[in-house]
């Protein structure tokens, strides 16, 4: 079987990149080992790896990179959310897929994989195995900020909406206990969650790109939900919260407010916030990306 390879260096990925043969498809997985979502997509990553048999040359690799211990490679790839997932072959990019979907990297992977080979080639490539993964109903994001590092891009950077799929519930209480599920697994799906209109790279609203801009400022790490591509989350979420308005910070499950308290908090506390950020002690180097998003943001 397969296996994904871990990444440490710039010099080891280009060295695997330019020994693959052109006709290969690569698969490189950008992470960060804080974000919950990321997890998720590297056992989804790994259990598709295992449904392909090695082949000398390899007809198709996996790669894994921390997006945050790599930033010249992620800002190669234009890595401003993670997970984000980068299919290439012949050194072009095929495709790029933002969030934890499984079924769409299954789906990318095996759309790909025949292409560019020869006959013999796509007859060793078996069809993809059911990867059992834990099902989650929303792809949360984590936002990649890099403090003073970070720009948002006039053309808003690279997609980075995480399209969610609305949870199907019986109809009265059971959907409503579904929803309710659904939106406590939400606003604790990332230590700082955001609840904002738009993405982090590409705001719908003053108020959320405010937002944005004070977590980014701050280096805070924190996920992100689009409000506007859930419309089941955007109203039930303000009477599961008892706060009417977007955008919406939370932390811990407990919710924080909008941009006038969140503004408030961070004028009249140093330390609000301060455990979530990039560089709590002033150690860790952010990730030096040119654009600001993720499914948890920093």
């Amino acid at each position: 079987m397969s296996q994904v390879h871990d990444i440490t260096t710039d010099v080891s990925f280009h060295h695997y990149i330019d020994a693959l043969p052109s006709t290969s498809l690569i698969v490189l997985n950008f992470h960060t080992p804080w974000a919950a979502p990321c997890a998720q997509m590297s056992s989804v990553l790994s259990a598709l790896a295992a449904s392909y048999p090695p082949a000398s040359p390899p007809l198709i690799s996996f790669f894994s990179i921390n997006a945050e211990e790599l930033p010249d490679i992620s800002e190669e790839y234009d890595v401003s959310a993670v997970p984000f997932l980068v299919l290439l072959r012949d050194k072009k990019v095929l495709e790029t897929l933002s969030g934890s979907d499984a079924a769409k990297l299954r789906d990318a992977v095996e759309r790909h994989a025949g292409k560019g080979t020869s006959t013999a080639a796509k007859a060793a490539l078996p069809p993809l195995q059911k990867v059992e993964t834990p099902t989650a109903t929303d792809t949360i994001g984590v936002a990649a900020t890099a403090g003073q590092h970070n720009q948002v891009p006039s053309d808003g950077g690279p997609a980075t909406t995480l399209a969610s799929t609305s949870a199907t519930g019986d109809a009265g209480s059971t959907g409503e206990n579904s929803l309710h599920s659904r939106l406590t697994s939400l606003v604790s799906a990332a230590p700082v969650m955001l609840f904002m209109k738009g993405t982090p790279s590409t705001p719908q609203c003053g108020f959320s790109r405010q937002v944005v801009a004070l977590l980014r400022a701050h280096e805070v790490r924190y996920g992100f939900f689009n409000i506007l591509a859930d419309d089941e989350v955007r109203q039930g979420l303000k009477t599961f919260a008892d706060w009417p308005t977007f955008p919406q910070l939370w932390v811990a499950g407990e919710l924080v407010g909008g941009l006038d308290i969140v503004k408030e908090e961070f004028e009249n506390d140093p330390e609000f916030l301060k455990d979530y950020a990039v560089k709590p002690n002033g150690g860790s180097t952010a990730l030096h990306t040119t654009t600001a998003t993720a499914n948890t943001s920093t």
